[in-house]
């Protein structure tokens, strides 16, 4: 059967990157049975691999674009298929042929307003830190303990902004010298990387690492685990290496070396959800957990998929930015097993959790039975 184009490129591009990566897929399906889409709806990892295998998918249809990148799937792939490259070399393609179906348009839409503002939620660059308005935040300068990369969703979404404040409050209680880059600060690029837009992710790259090398930057933190991801095993690409810590490490880090106490009890039940790039991606599991259990009064318990089964929320690999069917959405999934803990705060670490979750919670009319909490929000509580 002969190779239909363009996918020679791509196939040489996959085959390059995961040698013969084709040749050692047992088509055994148990990407398939992992996968969280397999929840709501009907989709097949596999078949996308073998297609792909052949250069028989369809760079329009809406399969190519359904990965969540949560990274359950190569955890239990015998084989070790890299599943996750293989979906953005054919989104790649796609992107270069710019053939996108319906539901992915408004990616494009964020990523013209990463190429005009350095960031998808089409906010102005020189707002980037009026979430700061009226809080002791710096300008971050050389010689400052820290940097606190903020991030497009801090920046710019309502909801997300109280993380942000929060965030600084906390700081500055704990008496951490840092400053943030301002409109200085570009996105991160892991989202739009992942949709295929492989050169834009790269500039966006270069400008931040040249910005954190002119402010004399040597360790960041990070409230994103997106963030925290991309500039600890996607930057060192470029040659670059920061120190890269996100909130929850650092938070623990400041109450084991005394900065910070944790005196004011809150006798309520709550659980965490892993997000997919801090969890599973990064092997960050303990340290949130740990923090919420030093809180007096605080009970956690534990959601039916937790620490490497935990559920996505939807978001990431750029669906953040596309339309999910109200019945096809994980985040909804996620606020039922919350409900059923008991737990009356689902509490998290991750920007596009709290937003897909937040929908969820209006959707299920769960707004007087659940709330929805960074972990920073609830350690801002406990001091």
């Amino acid at each position: 059967m002969e190779t239909v184009a363009p996918f020679k490129e791509v196939i040489d591009e996959i085959k390059a990157a995961g040698g013969s990566i084709f040749r050692f897929c047992y088509q055994c399906g148990k990407c398939d049975s992992v996968c969280p889409w397999n929840r709501v709806r009907q989709f097949s990892m596999r078949k996308l691999i073998r297609e792909a295998a052949f250069g028989l998918t369809e760079i329009d249809g809406e399969d190519l674009w359904r990965c969540t990148t949560c990274g359950n799937c190569p955890q239990y792939c015998p084989r070790g298929v890299k599943q996750i490259d293989i979906s953005m070399s054919l989104r790649r393609v796609a992107s270069a042929y710019e053939v996108f179906p319906a539901s992915v348009r408004s990616a494009r839409t964020a990523r013209a307003s990463i190429i005009s503002e350095g960031n998808p939620l089409q906010g102005e660059r020189k707002k980037r830190a009026d979430w700061a308005k009226g809080l002791p935040v710096k300008k971050f300068a050389e010689g400052m303990e820290i940097l606190y990369f903020v991030g497009c969703y801090l920046s710019y979404d309502p909801r997300m902004k109280k993380v942000a404040a929060a965030t600084a409050d906390i700081l500055n209680k704990a008496g951490v010298d840092f400053g943030i880059l301002g409109s200085q600060e570009n996105c991160c690029g892991e989202s739009i990387r992942k949709t295929g837009s492989e050169e834009l992710f790269k500039r966006l790259a270069r400008e931040n690492i040249k910005t954190f090398i002119e402010n004399g930057v040597k360790r960041i933190l990070v409230s994103s685990p997106h963030c925290y991801h991309t500039f600890k095993n996607e930057y060192p690409e470029f040659r670059a290496n920061f120190e890269i810590v996100h909130i929850s490490q650092y938070l623990d880090e400041l109450i084991k070396e005394g900065r910070l106490k944790l005196t004011g009890s809150l006798p309520r039940k709550m659980t965490y959800h892993d997000p997919c790039y801090l969890g599973r991606h990064n092997g960050v599991y303990e340290e949130p957990r740990e923090l919420l259990t030093r809180i007096p009064g605080l009970e956690l318990v534990e959601m039916a998929d937790s620490r490497k089964n935990s559920l996505c929320c939807g978001g990431g690999g750029g669906r953040i930015w596309m339309d999910t069917p109200k019945e096809e959405r994980f985040s909804d999934l996620r606020l039922k097993q919350a409900k059923d803990t008991g737990a009356s705060v689902l509490v998290t670490a991750c920007p596009y959790c709290i937003t897909n979750f937040e929908e969820s919670r209006l959707n299920l009319e769960y707004d007087k039975v659940l709330e929805i909490k960074d972990i920073t929000e609830v350690i801002r509580e406990a001091i």
